[in-house]
């Protein structure tokens, strides 16, 4: 009897005692070590680059061009047996002086399409940020399962002990032996199981964040939103990125159509050409032309067209994309009011569960209750902690997962210790479009240089 007291005793103790674990690594530097590591973000980042390139060559386009032409040439008059070689060097520029505004609107055009690609960086980043919560969260989920089921394992074995000197001494049968032996068994399979769901979580966790984790997570906290369902879905109407791509897509849209418009609209451009020849000789001349289409088969119109069609497909992705938000913050609110609730009744049932084990023990020690009445009252309080662990995991995802739906789960938004990524700095470099041979033009090389390296 004072075996088994002390033993069910030790049991108790081992459930309600709170875990001490070296704690290092919050969620918020998880999240900021992702926003300095991932390949993801640095891709997007590219391409928004590529974009701005486009603003400055659209830039160029309304400048003069000048271009250089050296060419010789040989020829035999008639009855010379000789032939005569003739060479030239020629600078050549040619500026568009009018035309109906077409370069104008291509720049516009080009910057709706920085400013939506922008927002689609953003949209990764929420992507990311995101994978980033679900897979520290998921670590902690499983090193906390693979805790209970080891805590769970020695239980056993100390009643498996406990059982089998019962048995030596004539107090209980080989039944509960058997009975201990098995749960034994089956513990040792769930710890297997969750150590392979740990490992797979730690490699997630190296993905989602560019490095393994380090000695130990400090438990996340549930995201404060400090709104009402109605009002989140306006904010995210106003914020997401999502829909503010959709729009910035739509407003090129409609740059595209009225430059197809000016095409059919002559164009006035001047061109100037300094030629000197092998004596020397310098020549030039000037000249202004007025040219516009007559006929071209159809393709001016055809090009007014496609560029209506796209701008109506950009009008219902727009549309689109506001009823995915509307929908996504729906569904992550009743996620998230699930979790809650989930979270409240494992809370209830590991109240009721630990004072159902309590009272299991001291029946025990009276000899009321057998060895598999222990076990059983172990298992429900172990499934109720477990339970009590997942619902709290599923809670703080569902958080950020509203955060995510409104367009807020930015390192902006969330005040991350991080050196915040400007989308506006190669921008501003490239957009005047500068030459490779100016201060600009250099600083720009620096630039990329760097990016590289």
């Amino acid at each position: 009897m004072t075996r088994r007291s002390g033993l069910l005793a030790l049991m108790v103790g081992v459930f309600l005692a709170a875990p001490v674990t070296v704690q290092a690594e919050t969620l918020a530097d998880a999240m900021a070590a992702a926003y300095e590591n991932s390949g993801l973000l640095e891709q997007n980042r590219a391409l928004l680059r590529a974009a701005d390139e486009d603003v400055a060559q659209a830039v160029a386009s309304l400048r003069p061009v000048l271009n250089w032409q050296f060419g010789v040439t040989a020829q035999r008059p008639t009855g010379l047996f000789q032939d005569e070689i003739s060479a030239q060097l020629s600078v050549l520029g040619e500026l568009v002086l009018w035309d109906a505004g077409r370069g104008d609107l291509a720049v516009e055009a080009q910057k709706e399409i920085v400013l939506a690609t922008r927002e689609r960086l953003l949209s990764v980043e929420q992507e990311m940020l995101l994978r980033v919560v679900q897979a520290f969260m998921n670590i902690r989920r499983t090193s906390e399962f693979v805790a209970l089921r080891e805590s769970n394992v020695r239980l056993i074995t100390q009643e498996l002990r406990a059982a089998q000197d019962r048995f030596d001494v004539g107090e209980v049968t080989r039944t509960d032996v058997a009975l201990a032996e098995a749960r034994l068994a089956a513990a040792r399979s769930f710890l297997a199981a969750e150590q392979g769901e740990l490992a797979r979580a730690q490699a997630e966790y190296v993905a989602a964040v560019g490095r393994a984790p380090r000695s130990g997570l400090v438990a996340a906290s549930v995201a404060a939103i400090d709104r009402s369902l109605v009002d989140a879905q306006g904010l995210a109407q106003q914020r997401h990125p999502a829909i503010r791509e959709a729009q910035h897509t739509v407003a090129a849209a409609e740059l595209n159509i009225r430059a197809a418009e000016a095409g059919m609209d002559p164009t006035l451009a001047m061109s100037t050409r300094l030629t000197v020849d092998e004596q020397g000789d310098l020549s030039t001349n000037l000249g202004v032309t007025l040219s516009g289409p007559i006929y071209q088969g159809g393709r001016l119109s055809s090009l007014v067209r496609q560029f209506q069609a796209r701008r109506d497909a950009a009008r219902s992705g727009l549309l689109l994309a506001a009823d995915n938000v509307q929908q996504n913050v729906a569904r992550a609110w009743s996620f998230l009011e699930a979790a809650r609730a989930s979270r409240e009744a494992s809370e209830r049932q590991v109240r009721a569960a630990t004072v159902a084990f309590n009272g299991v023990r001291e029946e025990a020690t009276l000899g009321a209750r057998t060895t598999l009445d222990v076990l059983n009252a172990e298992q429900e309080l172990l499934d109720a902690r477990a339970n009590l662990i997942a619902a709290q995991v599923d809670e703080t995802i569902a958080s950020y997962t509203v955060l995510s739906a409104m367009g807020v789960l930015t390192a902006r938004d969330l005040n991350l210790n991080v050196q915040l990524y400007d989308p506006a700095a190669y921008y501003n470099l490239v957009r005047d479009a500068p030459t490779v041979t100016s201060e600009q033009g250099r600083a720009l090389d620096r630039v990329l240089e760097s990016i590289g390296d």
